[in-house]
């Protein structure tokens, strides 16, 4: 849906705002699971975004199915394996600190938790500062102007036709 925004012009990307040198980490689930499951993996949609947000990237490895994992999958973020947890996130973190990024771009919650609140903490990882949402870096990207009195217009008429389609009525009480 980010990706259909931006190349629509539905929403307007301002990359200036983020020129730090940025790199993506590939969850193990959206990716290399998506790719054995599903025979295709979401990994150049998310880098697409990435280059629309960020005047900055560089890959940590040759393809999205050969990152490594951060280590916070399975439940492991949530559950008391610190030890084995970090031991196994050290491949990211030794992977990140060579990128030479300051941000990485996690779309996992996991993945970002453990890159920003584990692994950060452990590990030296190089000029690394932060580590954000793809949806959080799109949002702190976006071009907001006013809209004209058209494009309300038309983004009511858009608003009212899909309340329609869905059998909303916003004035019912159990609504």
């Amino acid at each position: 849906m980010l990706k259909e925004y931006i190349e629509t012009g539905r929403i307007k990307i301002d990359k200036s705002k983020h020129p730090q040198l940025t790199t993506v980490h590939d969850p193990c689930n959206y990716v290399r699971k998506s790719y054995l499951l599903f025979g295709d993996h979401e990994a150049e949609k998310s880098r697409w975004i990435v280059s629309r947000c960020c005047e900055n990237t560089v890959e940590m490895i040759d393809s999205p199915l050969n990152n490594h994992c951060c280590g916070a999958g399975g439940g492991a973020w949530a559950m008391p394996y610190d030890e084995e947890r970090l031991g196994y996130g050290k491949t990211k973190a030794d992977q990140i600190k060579k990128t030479g990024a300051e941000m990485v771009i996690a779309p996992c919650h996991n993945c970002r938790d453990q890159i920003m609140k584990g692994l950060a903490k452990e590990f030296d990882m190089g000029n690394y500062k932060e580590t954000m949402y793809i949806w959080e870096l799109v949002a702190e990207s976006l071009i907001i102007e006013p809209w004209s009195q058209e494009e309300i217009k038309k983004a009511h008429a858009e608003r009212d036709a899909q309340l329609e389609r869905d059998g909303v009525d916003l004035m019912d009480e159990d609504w």
